[in-house]
């Protein structure tokens, strides 16, 4: 279905332009049409993925919902108990709760490194921190990569600097 949207909008924005083009608008302003809604399309997705994660920062459960799409795919790395792919905003709620309850509440995030954006795409380097009353820590960056449409986050793909050190944490 998206793969259907996304070809659709090519359609769209190619008869925009085509029709721009025999409208007599020059190759100088088709350009700068053309960057100004790819600029557009970026700082959309790059405001919509800073909000999210500054929801994540102070728990806004409300704003992170708003900005979750309710069928978002999550790709969590991994073997342990939080790992996997999820299918919703719910599953990934449950994910959440479930690092929540194996981290004493301690799960933070404590930096925000980097942000790039690609067209409608977020990679972002992000910094972990929570403890285990047992002793366990866990102190790592990822990378999640964030697909935004519509002021929404469809996609997250989550790569971790150290698999086996969140594995021990989370468990199996």
């Amino acid at each position: 279905m998206r793969l259907f949207k996304a070809k659709h909008l090519s359609v769209k924005l190619t008869g925009v332009l085509c029709l721009l083009a025999t409208s007599g608008y020059s190759q100088a302003q088709l350009t700068h049409t053309i960057h100004q809604t790819t600029s557009n399309m970026k700082n959309e997705a790059k405001q919509v993925v800073t909000n999210f994660l500054n929801a994540v920062q102070v728990a806004d459960i409300e704003q992170l919902n708003a900005l979750l799409h309710p069928d978002v795919q999550w790709s969590q790395p991994g073997n342990s108990r939080i790992s996997g792919i999820k299918h919703s905003s719910n599953e990934v709620f449950q994910m959440v709760g479930k690092m929540f309850e194996l981290s004493a509440n301690t799960l933070k995030l404590t930096d925000i490194k980097s942000i790039c954006v690609s067209g409608n795409k977020v990679a972002c380097l992000l910094h972990w921190n929570a403890a285990q009353p047992a002793g366990g820590i866990l102190d790592v960056d990822n990378i999640d990569v964030y697909t935004v449409e519509n002021g929404k986050i469809i996609k997250v793909e989550v790569f971790t600097a150290d698999e086996s050190k969140e594995e021990m944490f989370w468990g199996d």
